[in-house]
């Protein structure tokens, strides 16, 4: 990718890289440089199905460069990565695109925090199409739960949602658990 970053020739980026469906970084270290290089590749595709930047050590200067394209992505997985409430913000605003295609979101174990969380429950809430969501591994405490209940309520299509080994109570465990007996289909994992 850098190679066609380089090359500064779209037409061969185009159809080197118009039809990926999927980009797999897991794991793998991503300076904010390879993230700029990386948002210039997929903006020169069609569509992302599944663009997976799990553990990849992206912190908020990476994602600012990843923005832009961010919406571009079906299924988007952020997780283990140092993201905070202010990286989390920066993939809410590429979900307020009015072309988002995001329906499966992975923010497992990125540093979110109830006021975080709550700023995505609502531009979330916006999105009937999101499938899944993952938050698990962070620090949601039950200050969050009528937010995510809300949530929950909101979105018609949400089949999974992952809340493990967060900051959760008995009551609040409760309360989000039970969500599910109104809706077949809908796992809430806490």
């Amino acid at each position: 990718m850098h190679y066609l970053f380089e090359s500064q020739n779209p037409a061969l980026a185009q159809q080197t890289l118009g039809s990926v469906e999927t980009l797999s970084f897991s794991g793998l270290g991503l300076t904010p440089i390879d993230c700029a290089v990386l948002s210039h590749a997929i903006r020169l595709c069609d569509t992302i199905k599944h663009l997976d930047l799990w553990d990849c050590r992206i912190q908020c200067e990476g994602l600012q460069r990843l923005g832009p394209v961010l919406h571009k992505c079906q299924d988007l997985g952020l997780g283990d990565n140092d993201l905070g409430d202010s990286g989390v913000k920066l993939v809410s605003a590429a979900l307020r695109n009015p072309d988002c295609k995001i329906q499966r979101l992975g923010l497992d174990s990125v540093g979110l925090t109830d006021s975080g969380a709550e700023d995505l429950v609502s531009t979330l809430s916006t999105k009937p199409s999101l499938t899944g969501l993952d938050l698990t591994g962070n620090s949601l405490t039950d200050r969050c739960v009528p937010a995510l209940r809300d949530l929950i309520l909101t979105l018609p299509r949400l089949e999974r949602i992952g809340l493990w080994e967060n900051k959760f109570g008995p009551t609040g465990k409760k309360e989000l658990r039970s969500l599910q007996e109104p809706r077949p289909g809908l796992t809430v994992d806490v």
